[in-house]
């Protein structure tokens, strides 16, 4: 095993995934939830994520390969989905696909654990990180990356405590328009490469 692998993937993967920069999508989504709601979403956007994570470093290249997708399809599609997010939240929907409180939909598997946690971009890393580090340090830094990220969701609930629910709603509003941008350029993205290949 490569520590200094290992410490590299760690690092591609937490800039990625970024769980410091999506506490306010994650704020604006649970903005209705009690503390004790939101704890349990939050247990359960990161497992989902660290599911598929872990998923593609398994088995990444072969699942991507065995299905016909290509890694610019995955971006593209990723995109799309944070772009419906988006538009809904800047209209003031926190979740930005209109769900209802009864709705059997889980804000944690959607839009919290893919694609904000678990989108293209972070399988995509993945799956350079396979080729880059190895399959052991790739799971080992996924699992590290992931623990960091429970450990940073969890301490949301004191920024909710200071912003307030007027503070998180406007916060919803500039999300939806910092997501819209992520989508839009995750499209681009997508776009560019396919063309380039």
């Amino acid at each position: 095993m490569d520590p200094y692998g290992v410490l590299k993937g760690v690092i591609e993967l937490f800039v990625v995934v970024d769980p410091i920069g999506n506490v306010p999508a994650l704020l604006a989504v649970t903005s209705e939830l009690r503390p004790r709601d939101r704890v349990r979403v939050v247990h359960r956007a990161v497992a989902f994520a660290a599911v598929l994570i872990l998923g593609f470093a398994v088995a990444g290249k072969a699942t991507l390969d065995y299905l016909g997708i290509s890694v610019e399809a995955l971006m593209i599609a990723g995109g799309i989905l944070l772009l419906r997010a988006a538009l809904g939240m800047v209209e003031g929907d926190p979740t930005g696909f209109r769900i209802e409180p009864e709705s059997h939909i889980d804000v944690a598997y959607v839009p919290l654990g893919t694609p904000l946690l678990a989108g293209p971009g972070a399988i995509v890393t993945v799956i350079v990180m396979l080729h880059r580090h190895g399959r052991l340090e790739t799971i080992l830094a996924c699992l590290i990356v992931m623990l960091l990220t429970l450990v940073t969701f969890r301490t949301a609930e004191l920024l909710a405590r200071f912003l307030g629910r007027s503070g998180i709603r406007v916060l919803t509003r500039v999300m939806g328009v910092l997501l819209a941008a992520i989508g839009v350029q995750m499209i681009l993205d997508g776009v560019s490469a396919f063309v380039r290949g």
